[in-house]
């Protein structure tokens, strides 16, 4: 019989540390995400889809990076709005209008129960791998000069240089979205936490606090 070693899920997620609204992977490069609203197409008259696809085109041409555009689809929640229904309810004093509110939050649950509500967030991630200089590992990096001191540690620096051109990115890719009408905006350190641990842990109801 073969023994199977228990591994935990930590290994697995390539996701070094968050912070500063920047992800950075157990290999040192960075990911900023992204959250990108919609565009209803179907609506748009012929001439402004024309426009929008060429716009869409010529941004990604601009880019001279890669980019991952991400869609997540989600059912949608009800409970919350529920909630301030049936708060609602009990505070109003008109008759009328309990009865009518009564009636509509069984309309809003009988049509969700019989209709899976999807919810479409769009996210874009983007990227950049800083360069390597030199290998840690390197016999030639462990080696030292007689008088010599060893020098500071370079790695603060480092990740508010790197993080400067993730951003130079950022500004890259948000300002060729909202010549085609896209608003855009970066996710902050608590809100790339809540969507990482969504997508890792996707029947999960509570998501982690940043202590």
């Amino acid at each position: 019989m073969i023994g199977l070693e228990k591994t935990s899920t930590q290994e697995f997620v390539p996701i070094k540390e968050i912070r500063d609204g920047v992800v950075i992977l157990n290999s040192g490069a960075l990911r900023s995400v992204i959250i990108a609203t919609s565009i209803n197409f179907a609506l748009k008259s012929n001439d402004e889809k024309r426009a929008i696809l060429l716009q869409y085109q010529n941004f990604l041409n601009s880019l001279d990076f890669q980019i991952q555009i991400l869609i997540q689809s989600r059912l949608l929640d009800i409970n919350p709005y529920i909630s301030i229904l049936e708060s609602n309810l009990a505070e109003q004093t008109n008759e009328l209008l309990k009865i009518q509110i009564t009636e509509y939050i069984g309309f809003i649950k009988q049509f969700v129960g019989e209709y899976n509500i999807m919810n479409k967030t769009f996210f874009i991630v983007v990227p950049y791998d800083p360069p390597i200089y030199k290998n840690k590992n390197s016999i030639f990096s462990k080696i030292s000069l007689p008088g010599s001191k060893p020098l500071p540690s370079q790695e603060s620096d480092d990740f508010e240089e790197n993080k400067n051109q993730l951003e130079q990115r950022i500004n890259v890719v948000a300002g060729g979205l909202s010549s085609i009408g896209i608003r855009t905006k970066k996710l902050e350190t608590e809100e790339l936490i809540e969507l990482y641990f969504k997508i890792f842990n996707p029947g999960e109801k509570v998501t982690p606090t940043i202590q």
